[in-house]
């Protein structure tokens, strides 16, 4: 069974930082794009950043560029978004997704980032 478990969400103050993971199971990690994405309430999913399988090629959204780092760990089918310079509108409930050529994607059940002093 294919499952995605994301940890590492928090309350923090704004300017601060997060390392969000992505703990895969049940794929063979390193065939699949990895991206990341957000929702805040009341708001559409939207995509923060995405990686390729050997982790060569690295996408960000405009929001998030300069300040997210997505990176992956394919021996440990791990994936990680570092979050640093934290702001308020950052604050959302964080997906990890993976998908497989042109298949459907696979989604975790998220982890929660809350940005507020």
């Amino acid at each position: 069974q294919v499952q995605l478990v994301e940890s590492g969400g928090d309350l923090v103050q704004p300017g601060g930082s997060l390392r969000l993971s992505c703990a895969a199971s049940g794929l063979i990690f390193s065939n699949y794009y990895i991206t990341w994405h957000r929702q805040a309430p009341g708001k559409e999913r939207e995509l923060v950043a995405g990686i390729s399988t050997e982790g060569r090629r690295r996408n960000y959204a405009d929001s998030v560029r300069g300040r997210f780092t997505i990176s992956r760990d394919n021996r440990e089918k791990m994936a990680y978004l570092q979050m640093n310079s934290l702001k308020p509108e950052d604050t959302a409930m964080y997906y990890c997704s993976a998908r497989y050529g042109s298949g459907s994607s696979v989604w975790g059940q998220g982890t929660q980032v809350i940005v507020s002093s």
